[in-house]
């Protein structure tokens, strides 16, 4: 297994060995840091000015929302399993919508009604969707099971949890009731510019990857590295789930 690993790093060009260098790096600070695995973490400063905070405030609670979106690596990694192989920028604002669509509806949802689910089992979920995303463009459903998901319907679905995992950790600080709705409202204009923002990125360093010869040599081993993350994700958060229950 070594060996093969040996030679496969081997076979990568001069970019895409920094790439892979770029995320071991980013891999190592998140175990590093405590907590950093919790696919909806807030910063402690964050966490303390929203259990602080009272009444409206719409400019602070977009930008917290914009951060959200910009810094959280779970709703990154899964948009961009979304539009790697989305070339029309048609077919990318109506998955990017549905997403949107799916992560506000159950935000608001899951806050204003209070509803209280583990949050591991909610990021396992997450990392579930990651892992979907990458067997989605790898082939795999219609190689080994002759069948091809509703790519739409699970956008929006895997949508609705990632939201859901957010309302939950929300829900743990105990916001002020004071302005609640206009303040999660402004959360999720927030939310959105962040995708806008972070969207835009990844679809300028799509675009010119996929320019070069590398993108159609490691396209496949992109998507699989992106699954072993999702994998990750999983893993960790099932153990802190049964952590958490014999605890």
């Amino acid at each position: 297994m070594r060996k093969l690993s040996l030679a496969c790093l081997h076979a990568l060009d001069a970019r895409t060995r920094l790439l892979l260098f770029l995320l071991a790096a980013a891999a190592v600070w998140q175990l590093a840091a405590p907590g950093a695995l919790m696919a909806h973490g807030v910063a402690s400063g964050d966490a303390g000015y929203i259990q602080e905070s009272s009444g409206v405030l719409l400019v602070p609670f977009a930008y917290l929302g914009a951060k959200h979106m910009v810094t959280g690596y779970d709703h990154l990694l899964f948009l961009l399993g979304v539009i790697f192989f989305l070339y029309r920028l048609k077919d990318i604002g109506v998955y990017v919508s549905l997403f949107a669509i799916g992560h506000s509806t159950t935000l608001l949802l899951g806050v204003l009604t209070e509803v209280r689910v583990s949050a591991y089992l909610i990021d396992a979920i997450i990392g579930l969707s990651v892992v979907y995303k990458s067997l989605d463009n790898l082939g795999a459903f219609t190689q080994w099971f002759g069948v091809q998901p509703n790519t739409k319907l699970a956008t929006l679905i895997f949508g609705f949890f990632h939201g859901f995992g957010l309302a939950t950790k929300i829900l743990e600080f105990e916001i002020s009731p004071d302005g609640l709705i206009a303040n999660l409202i402004a959360f999720n204009v927030g939310v959105e510019i962040g995708q806008l923002l972070a969207l835009s990125a990844i679809l300028i360093a799509m675009s010119y990857w996929r320019r070069t010869d590398s993108f159609a040599r490691h396209a496949y081993t992109a998507n699989v590295a992106v699954m072993c993350a999702g994998f990750v994700l999983m893993g960790y958060q099932l153990a802190g789930f049964f952590v958490s229950q014999t605890a």
